[in-house]
């Protein structure tokens, strides 16, 4: 039975064309594109694209973006396969990132990619970026939301984009990759999830919630902080040193962590380092952190705690439960011995 497939196109660098102002989002351009590229690849799926109006330059993406992203998903879920979004690359990661928590007991693919270089370049990697897409949207083995790019798969939540320029621009410091392209496609089947047998639901996130993320550094006013501190925040990701530390020796920074705590921000320690995880205790700069109310991040990419927090503030009030779930591994974004 051939596979049908739901295809958003969200805007990016890969459906744009040159003008005298540099690139810029061509509407209608990808769509008559992708139909060569389609009909010139023996076994191309059948598709349904939407493109989105007008189209989004990822750098512009808001919350608000992803429950368009999530609507569109539930509401052709019945009907398709497999789902492809293609997205700009410099806010890739937190959407799908954001999808994985958003969209629950999946059982299809939901596969992100996008490009370094728009289709009207030659070379480019725009075309083999979507090809492979659509070819892992097709597979019955993968039942998550998963990022194609440069001949690689990845786990959504675990993927960060490491290059501006670099073709090979993405990669998941902390988790394998679940499959490649070298020759035929080779997926890990011991590293993806477990299709769900339970019925799928879709959890959009509210836009209005406070999130902030914030990234220490050698230096930093401990009042500044203080001062975002007192705004009533819902969230904070704290990028910090190494295994998760901060300077032991700052009473005003762990007062200013502990009030915003106890006044209901719920705050995530994630490293500031490309790979690695934090270990709240192993050393004495970071062991205060916990009593202040800090939640671990484990080895979890802030993009992945940054829209965790909207996800679980989202479909939660009680912040007791907040704090306990955004340690857990809920959509394989945390490593167990991790949480």
């Amino acid at each position: 039975m051939s596979k049908r497939l739901f295809v958003i196109y969200t805007g990016g660098t890969i459906g744009m064309t040159a003008t005298a102002s540099g690139y810029a989002p061509e509407a209608g351009y990808l769509p008559r594109e992708l139909e060569k590229i389609a009909a010139s690849h023996p076994g191309f799926p059948a598709y349904t694209l939407k493109e989105y109006a007008p189209l989004i330059d990822s750098s512009n993406l808001q919350p608000s973006h992803w429950n368009q992203i999530v609507a569109d998903i539930e509401a052709n879920y019945p009907e398709y396969d497999g789902f492809v979004v293609i997205h700009g690359t410099d806010t890739l990661a937190y959407t799908a990132s954001a999808l994985s928590f958003m969209l629950d007991n999946l059982s299809k693919p939901v596969i992100v990619t996008g490009s370094m270089v728009p289709l009207c370049e030659t070379p480019n990697d725009a075309e083999q970026n979507l090809v492979d897409a659509f070819m892992w949207a097709c597979d019955d083995n993968l039942s998550e939301v998963a990022i194609a790019f440069n001949r690689q798969l990845m786990r959504g939540n675990r993927a960060r984009k490491l290059s501006g320029s670099d073709i090979n621009a993405f990669g998941t410091p902390n988790y394998p990759i679940l499959g490649r392209v070298h020759g035929e496609r080779e997926l890990n089947q011991a590293l993806v999830a477990i299709k769900s047998s339970f019925a799928f639901k879709a959890h959009p996130i509210r836009p209005d919630l406070r999130i902030a993320g914030l990234k220490l550094y050698p230096g930093f006013s401990a009042s500044l902080i203080a001062g975002l501190l007192s705004t009533p925040l819902d969230g904070l990701v704290l990028e910090t040193y190494g295994a998760g530390n901060v300077p032991d020796y700052d009473p005003a920074l762990l007062a200013a962590l502990t009030e915003a705590s106890k006044r209901g921000t719920v705050i995530i320690n994630c490293t500031q380092c490309p790979s690695g995880r934090v270990a709240m205790g192993h050393y004495a700069a970071s062991s205060a952190l916990g009593k202040a109310g800090l939640v671990s991040g484990g080895d979890m990419t802030v993009e992945a705690a940054i829209t965790k927090l909207y996800a679980l503030l989202s479909q939660s009030p009680d912040l007791v439960s907040v704090r306990e779930r955004a340690a857990l591994n809920l959509r394989g974004e945390v490593s167990l011995d991790n949480a």
